[in-house]
């Protein structure tokens, strides 16, 4: 898949004495930013009860697709995947607080990191460590980026900062494929926002009525039922965009064995 405070359902694999190192320095930096908002960093996102901080101008997204920091894997994966859209679509703003849900190899990690600044934080759950994810960081080390690993339905810590944005991107489907309570994830996200906060989600579109049928053969999951299971946990549907929409996609190929694009769903939704 993409697809620290760590809980006790939280402990990473030691089989490896590599991934427990990076484990141990994951759960280190994650308290580390706990502390600091802890003791009143003015910056710190507020609790679950308050309003919505005073939205920031939107930044320079051009800018930030040309920071030298991305690689040239990343500018051509650019192509298909149009992140200039999605940025401007999901909103993000300096100073957010990010969940980047399944961030597998940290391509829209890496995005969101630089688009909320050294003033905002994004945290990349997985529910074990990726090797190419740790060369991103390690090729270049973004301070505002931390490392969560924990399981999809219980993705992020219930006592720490709420957030302003969640983003799943193209992994919905894959969630479907594993023995996850879809229902506990998506409170769980629900919970994790502040009132006002949202949730961009993006997967490839199985054709109009299939729920889950094509899921693990085609890698694709049907819109419809994505948005009846958030609404279901309590989300809001804010708005629908079509900036990755191929209208003559069939939709009867997985989207890896495509010589173009797949037609690509992508949804915003709010914590009323």
């Amino acid at each position: 898949m993409q697809s620290d405070p760590a809980a006790s359902r939280a402990a990473r694999p030691t089989a490896n004495g590599a991934a427990e190192a990076r484990a141990g320095r994951g759960r280190i930096a994650f308290a580390a930013v706990l502390l600091v908002l802890a003791m009143g960093n003015s910056r710190a996102a507020p609790g679950p009860d308050a309003g919505a901080p005073a939205a920031a101008p939107l930044p320079d997204y051009s800018a930030i697709l040309s920071d030298p920091i991305r690689s040239d894997g990343d500018r051509k994966t650019d192509e298909r995947r149009k992140p200039l859209e999605l940025l401007r679509f999901a909103q993000v703003r300096p100073g957010m607080k990010v969940l980047d849900v399944s961030a597998g190899g940290g391509y829209t990690t890496q995005l969101l990191a630089l688009a909320v600044g050294p003033d905002g934080a994004v945290w990349a759950q997985m529910e074990k460590p990726r090797e190419s994810f740790d060369k991103r960081l390690a090729a270049h080390p973004q301070a505002n980026i931390h490392l969560l690993v924990r399981p999809f339905d219980d993705p992020y810590p219930a006592d720490a900062p709420r957030l302003d944005l969640i983003t799943l991107i193209l992994n919905y489907h894959d969630v479907a494929n594993e023995a996850i309570d879809r229902d506990v994830m998506n409170k769980r996200l629900f919970e994790a926002l502040r009132p006002g906060g949202h949730l961009v989600l993006v997967d490839h579109a199985a054709a109009p009525g299939s729920g889950v049928r094509d899921t693990k053969t085609l890698h694709r999951i049907d819109e419809q039922l994505v948005v009846g299971e958030l609404q279901r946990a309590g989300f809001r549907v804010e708005q629908r965009s079509e900036f990755l929409h191929v209208a003559d996609d069939p939709r009867t190929q997985a989207f890896f064995d495509m010589k173009t694009p797949s037609d690509r769903f992508a949804l915003r939704l709010v914590r009323p």
